[in-house]
Formats: C-alpha cells, sequence, structure tokens
C-alpha cells in the first residue's frame, strides 16, 4: 500500500470526505517540503511543520526521518504524519530492581530489551495529529497498515506512537482493536491562571510552607547582584555563553532526553519568531539561567531550560525563572503556564497538575506482540517516580 515517491504537488488541507477511499504515500524530507500540504501541516500549533524541519535540520543526524502522507484518490484532501526510526533501550527508566534483573540477562544477552523503532511523532516533544477528529478517524485503518509496512522496510521491529496528549485517545485508542498497547508516558504539567497576579497565587493556591521556602528564595536573590531579565526572539549572537547551561541541566538528569544541539536551540527562534520567546537572566553581564518558551493560543510553554548550578543563586533559580515567566504571561494577556515533564517535586508544590501524554505500542509481527504485551507493562515509566502518584489527577494516567 506504501510507496517512497515523489510528493503530490496540490494537495489542500483536510476536509473530511466520511467514506472515502484513502492512499497512503511516504515521503523523505525534501519532497515532503515542496508540498502545500506540508505548509499546512498542525497550523496553528506550537509546534507546526517548521518545528519538525529544524528538528531534522539540526538534530541527530542518525536518525531516518520520513513522513507518511494520507490523502483522498484524487489527492484533494489530506494530512501528513512525521515518523522516524531510532534504536532505543526500552529499559531507560524503568526501576533499579527491574534494571538489576535486565542487566543480568543482558550479559548473555546484550541485545536484550535494546530494539530498532519507528516511532510516530516527534524526536523533539509529544506527537500531534494532523487534520480534524473526523478526517483522523478515517486515516487510523490505512495509517496503522502503512506503518506496520514500512516498520518491515525499515528494519523496525516496534512501532511506537510517541507521547500523544489524552485528547487524542478518542482517535488512538482505536489502534487497540490492531494489537497496540496503551502505556502511559512521563506527563507535562499545567497550572491555569485564575489569579491576577503573582502575589495572588501565592496566597490563593500555595500552601504555607511553600510559600515561606519561596519568599525565603526570592529574598536571597534580591539581597545579591541584581538579575536582569531579557525577552527575546534571537539568542543566536549569546548561544556560546547560553548553551553550557543546559548541558549542565542534561547531565544532571537521572532520566536522558534527547540531547538538543546549539543550531536547534538558535533556528527555533530564527524560524518561529511568532512562536518562541527566549528569556535570559543575567547577573553581573554573565547568563545565570535561560529559558526557551513557546506560545500555544492563550497558554505559555515552558521548553527548555539552562541554570549555572555554580552560581551563588542557583538554589532558588528554578524557582525564579518560574515566577518571572509567569509574570510576562499575564502582562502578555495569557491565560496558562505549561512545562515539559521531569523534575515533578517543584511542581507538585507549585500546585501544578498533570498533562497525561501516551504512548502505543505494538511489535510489527502477530508473535512478537504476544510477547510484548505482556512485557510492556514492566516498561511504563510513570510507575516508577512516585512524586506522580502525590498529583491531585494522577488517575488521569
Amino acid at each position: 500500500m506504501t510507496a517512497t515517491i515523489a510528493v503530490p504537488p496540490s494537495v489542500q488541507a483536510p476536509t473530511a470526505a466520511v467514506g472515502a477511499a484513502l492512499r497512503a504515500f511516504v515521503a523523505r524530507g525534501t519532497e515532503i517540503r515542496l508540498s502545500p500540504l506540508w505548509k499546512q501541516a498542525f497550523a496553528g500549533k506550537r509546534k507546526d511543520h517548521r518545528y519538525y524541519d529544524i528538528v531534522e535540520d539540526t538534530m541527530h543526524p542518525e536518525i531516518t526521518h520520513r513522513y507518511l502522507m494520507i490523502t483522498d484518490q484524487l489527492s484533494q484532501a489530506g494530512t501528513v504524519q512525521p515518523f522516524f526510526v531510532t534504536s532505543i533501550d526500552m529499559a531507560e527508566g524503568v526501576s533499579t530492581s527491574v534494571k538489576s534483573w535486565i542487566n543480568t540477562v543482558r550479559r548473555a544477552w546484550p541485545g536484550f530489551l535494546r530494539t530498532r523503532v519507528l516511532m510516530v511523532g516527534c524526536v523533539a516533544g509529544e506527537g500531534v495529529l494532523d487534520g480534524d477528529v473526523t478526517w483522523q478517524m478515517q486515516c487510523i485503518p490505512v495509517l496503522k497498515d502503512a506503518l506496520v509496512e514500512e516498520a518491515y522496510k525499515l528494519g523496525a521491529g516496534l512501532i511506537v506512537f510517541k507521547e500523544f496528549r489524552a485528547s487524542h485517545r478518542a482517535v488512538l485508542d482505536r489502534l487497540q482493536a490492531d494489537g497496540f498497547a496503551r502505556v502511559p508516558s512521563m506527563p507535562m504539567t499545567r497550572l491555569n491562571f485564575d489569579f491576577a497576579s503573582f502575589d495572588e497565587y501565592l496566597s490563593k493556591k500555595l500552601g504555607s510552607a511553600t510559600r515561606k521556602n519561596l519568599r525565603r528564595k526570592f529574598k536571597a536573590i534580591d539581597a545579591a547582584d541584581p538579575i536582569e531579565l531579557t525577552v527575546s526572539t534571537n539568542i543566536e549572537a549569546e548561544i556560546d555563553e547560553l548553551y553550557p547551561l543546559y548541558l549542565q541541566i542534561y547531565e544532571k538528569s537521572s532520566m536522558r532526553f534527547e540531547k538538543l544541539t546549539p543550531g536547534f536551540l538558535v533556528q527555533l527562534g530564527r524560524a518561529m519568531p511568532d512562536k518562541v520567546r527566549y528569556f535570559v537572566w543575567r547577573q553581573n553581564g554573565r547568563p545565570v539561567a535561560f529559558s526557551i518558551c513557546t506560545i500555544d493560543g492563550d497558554t505559555i510553554c515552558d521548553e527548555y531550560i539552562g541554570i549555572d548550578y555554580q552560581s551563588s543563586v542557583s538554589a532558588g533559580l528554578y524557582h525564579y525563572t518560574f515566577r518571572d515567566i509567569v509574570n510576562w504571561a499575564l502582562r502578555n494577556g495569557l491565560k496558562a503556564y505549561a512545562s515539559t515533564g521531569l523534575c515533578y517535586d517543584p511542581k507538585l508544590h507549585l500546585k501544578q497538575e498533570l498533562v497525561p501524554l501516551d504512548l502505543y505500542v505494538r511489535h510489527r509481527s502477530a508473535i512478537g506482540n504476544f510477547v510484548m504485551k505482556y512485557v510492556v507493562r514492566w516498561l511504563d515509566p510513570t510507575r516508577h517516580d512516585k512524586t506522580l502518584a502525590e498529583f491531585s489527577n494522577y488517575a488521569d494516567l
């Protein structure tokens, strides 16, 4: 059903034609960028087609990027679903006891739970389905069959829909009838602005112990040399100073995520100035922290952060940057703050709620998938983070 071909030149944004036969095409990045369909992909989302172009151009050259186009028979309606193929360690994020057992097996079988995977979605960030819900419902059978065929072609044993929000469950849960298992991934977090100022947030939302702790941290920072905040859409001239701060966060993380490159961080603002804001905090002219945020409708999303842990005020910088971003968002009429996964303890005390992200996993073969359904339950990374269970909406995972 699938074939790697030149992209049809005139494909429009999807308008659901219920019951219409659909076709699937697989394109490379150089091909998909010639299509008007790609220029409209994920329109209105904070990470539209430009973000995927940046990821492919600046990160992980060893990863195989592909784009699955689904159109009607006349190529008059269609959408694009990015996917990529990479090798992963499925034991990443499991508990120490489970990992110890896995390492024992690997002494005799080094490749155990290491495999080549076809992942639907984005290398750097959560996955999104293109088109409206009616169209997505029509596409699921074609999408599934095309992905299984591509997994065989590209030598991938597993097919994984990577980190799709719970809002996609009405569509993606249909995959479970075709052997996919839904597994929770490490969630994002969110804070709705039902307050008019940060001071009101402190008094209205937070407990007395957390308020006292934050005020002590802010007072210690204010007593030091002044910190200056700049907000811009360009950090090209500053990247050599800022990137080492990102690396400090990366090296400190207990669960490794995708390693970003300087080129990626710079290109975000250059290609997406309408969506991206760089927050940089300097003390005596030297950067002590930075954050890269995106605008998603009425929400500011705190995507990537860097902190100088050698700074004398490093202990309070995470909360200090959070306060400044919230204040900036309030002044600019935004309604909520969101953050990517991990580092859940401070987010719990800041009264953020979880934003569930789902993985849909299956082996390309029926026999392999029979085994996978029993193994995958032990690979759920959320099982091993005890802080998650303390969030009020933990059951949503």
